[in-house]
């Protein structure tokens, strides 16, 4: 009786986490889902260009940073004269 208790909170637990989750984009009555996916792309728009702004250029930046000093440095290395021993 206790496993099927647990495996009815699972079920219970996880549907409720499904519904919770899921979101909808309603065709407002009309059947126009190319207008209702429109209207939710221009909604998430400026969220996508703030987060490309913000994290996306800057994380960018950096990796070419790295990659320019690491070239720097081995281009130094190999144009550095040897001392004769």
């Amino acid at each position: 009786m206790l496993k099927k208790s647990k495996y009815l909170l699972f079920f219970i637990l996880t549907v409720a986490l499904i519904c919770a989750m899921s979101a909808s984009a309603f065709a407002a009555g009309t059947g126009d889902v190319a207008g209702a996916i429109e209207g939710t792309w221009n909604d998430a728009s400026v969220q996508i260009k703030t987060v490309v702004n913000k994290v996306v250029f800057p994380a960018i930046d950096l990796i070419l940073a790295v990659f320019f000093f690491a070239k720097l440095g081995t281009a130094y290395f190999d144009c550095a004269p040897v001392k004769a021993l």
